[in-house]
């Protein structure tokens, strides 16, 4: 009866001018597959096979390749294009007008589905941005600096760093080094010759490139949005910007048509994350959601947002299942009639990520959970409001939408997985939880809040941070604060902290103390703060064995 049933649909379909050009083909089984799981050197680069074993992570028949013979059949009904194959989902996209062709293979005995993915047209050559506004003002004001040497010299990146804790990280010594970062995005344009990624290029941080747009290596010339979301990790402008992985490696791969919006970008997706998987990436941004679709008929609903119904949001938790650390951006719908997550932000094991802005607000446009299935979502948040990205023109400008909040976070997850390598991604996408501002109470709105990483890696260490030889300023934000601003600490002992603020002439604006343990983390917060004079401050915290000056601006 499926048979039957898919048969009639094809001819029905097919009779309206082929208004499809692209296909999804799902097989029954792997049988006769010339390939094991005793052998995945075979489909597996050593990395990925490594980073199995580092997990404890068996390779299992879902990793084998489709049955060459099985793609071979498909490619011999007729006119037939295949676009690529998924080990995942036991399929293969391809891309045929040939009537006669889909009707032989819906017919074949080991397919067990056909679905059309993309309706042909004409392509859209221009660089629209699909997902979030930008802000064309190329200068951002300078965020406060900790008088205490950095790493870096951020400029207005400083900001979006330093409220999760990058900067802490990158002072402790993780830059992102070991680190790959697969990036799944619509486009790098001009990443070939942008100074913002002098330094990927001269240190070969750019390890490879593919299109599953258009199926070949060239993405320079598509569209800016992936070049933007590539600098909030790997960019580096001394004094304008700095990513939070700016010494990680990276794969990229166009897999999103801006010009368009069809469920084979989903497919797109899964085919790079798969190829990510086989060249051992630890890691994947995607900067994408999907919701509905240029054709109706493909549209997903919010019951749809459940996890375990969209073939991106499946493929997310495949990817986690092989040892990979998936991270995304929630979705720019939370002041649209959509209003929720989409996919694939709504997988179990993606580390969705909203927006706020630089002194934690949430953005108006960052998509609201829960999952359809009640979960929380977003599961973070990050700066996504002026973020500070590399501009396609040279430079830097600012930019917004949860696309550029999900690399900055992306990046740091990097830099704790190098601080903590024998860690799975479960016990870090945890840690990085119950580093967040709300963990004790999440919600729709922020889901766990805005993470620490160096809360994190402290919490990764059981409480006892063997980086850390004594006490820690970890983070001081937002910065510039408006009524109010916090700082976590980290002490080695049990003592007093005395907490003091002045103003440029001296003058003490702010007095308090807080008693604190041995080996403990203090969230401290200091409100009621909007009669103050806009202007300079400084914030001092002594404590028995030193003292911490921070540089802070009133907005």
């Amino acid at each position: 009866m499926k048979r039957l049933v898919l048969l009639l649909f094809l001819f029905c379909l097919y009779d309206t001018a082929l208004a499809y050009d692209k296909y999804w083909v799902e097989f029954t089984d792997k049988n006769g597959t010339p390939y094991s799981t005793g052998n995945p050197s075979a489909f597996l680069s050593s990395r990925s096979i490594q980073r199995r074993q580092n997990q404890g992570i068996p390779v299992t028949q879902r990793d084998l390749p489709v049955n060459p013979s099985y793609v071979q059949q498909v490619l011999a009904t007729g006119a037939v294009n295949l676009r690529y194959t998924s080990r995942w989902f036991n399929a293969m996209s391809i891309q045929t007008t040939d009537t006669n062709a889909l009707n032989a293979i819906a017919a074949l005995p080991f397919v067990s589905s056909v679905q059309a993915v993309m309706r042909y047209y004409q392509p859209d050559d221009s660089f629209e941005e699909f997902y979030e506004s930008l802000d064309a003002n190329k200068s951002s004001p300078q965020g406060g600096f900790i008088l205490q040497p950095l790493a870096y010299n951020y400029g207005p990146s400083f900001n979006q760093i330093n409220m999760i804790g990058g900067d802490c990280m990158h002072n402790m010594g993780y830059h992102g080094e070991g680190m790959v970062i697969a990036v799944l995005d619509a486009g790098f344009y001009q990443v070939d010759i942008l100074p913002a990624f002098d330094s990927l290029r001269t240190n070969g941080q750019i390890l490879g490139t593919w299109d599953f747009v258009a199926g070949n290596a060239s993405v320079y010339e598509d569209n800016a949005h992936g070049e933007m979301v590539l600098s909030c990790m790997g960019g580096y402008l001394d004094g304008q910007l700095v990513g939070t992985a700016p010494k990680a490696k990276y794969w990229l791969f166009r897999t999103e048509d801006a010009g368009t919006e069809y469920l084979v970008e989903e497919d797109n997706w899964v085919a790079a994350a798969e190829f990510a998987d086989s060249v051992g990436a630890d890691i994947i941004n995607t900067s994408l959601g999907y919701t509905t679709f240029d054709d109706a008929g493909m549209n997903h609903t919010y019951n749809d947002m459940d996890g375990n119904t969209c073939r991106i949001s499946i493929c997310q938790d495949y990817a986690a299942a092989v040892g990979m650390f998936p991270v995304c951006s929630a979705g720019n719908s939370g002041s649209s009639s959509w209003f929720y997550i989409g996919a694939p932000a709504d997988a179990d094991s993606v580390l969705a990520v909203g927006a706020v802005d630089a002194t934690g607000t949430l953005a108006s446009f960052s998509s609201r959970g829960p999952s359809s299935d009640g979960r929380v979502k977003p599961n973070v948040c990050a700066q996504g409001v002026n973020a500070i990205v590399a501009a396609p023109s040279g430079g830097t400008q600012t930019a917004n939408g949860t696309s550029f909040s999900s690399p900055i976070t992306c990046g740091a997850v990097a830099c704790l997985w190098q601080a903590n390598p024998t860690f799975s991604i479960g016990q870090l996408f945890n840690a990085i939880q119950m580093s967040a501002t709300q963990f004790s109470s999440p919600d729709s709105l922020y889901g766990y809040g805005i993470p620490n990483f160096c809360l994190a890696n402290v919490i990764l260490n059981g409480g006892s941070l063997d980086n850390f030889q004594d006490d820690h300023l970890m983070n001081t934000w937002p910065n510039p604060f408006n009524e109010e601003f916090s700082f976590t600490f980290y002490s080695t002992r049990n003592q007093t902290l005395v907490i003091e603020m002045y103003d440029v002439t001296g003058r003490m604006v702010l007095s308090d103390s807080r008693e604190v343990k041995e080996n403990s983390i203090t969230n401290y917060k200091a409100v009621n703060l909007s009669t103050l004079a806009t202007g300079m401050y400084f914030l001092k915290i002594t404590t028995p064995t030193g003292k911490y000056t921070v540089k802070m601006m009133k907005g």
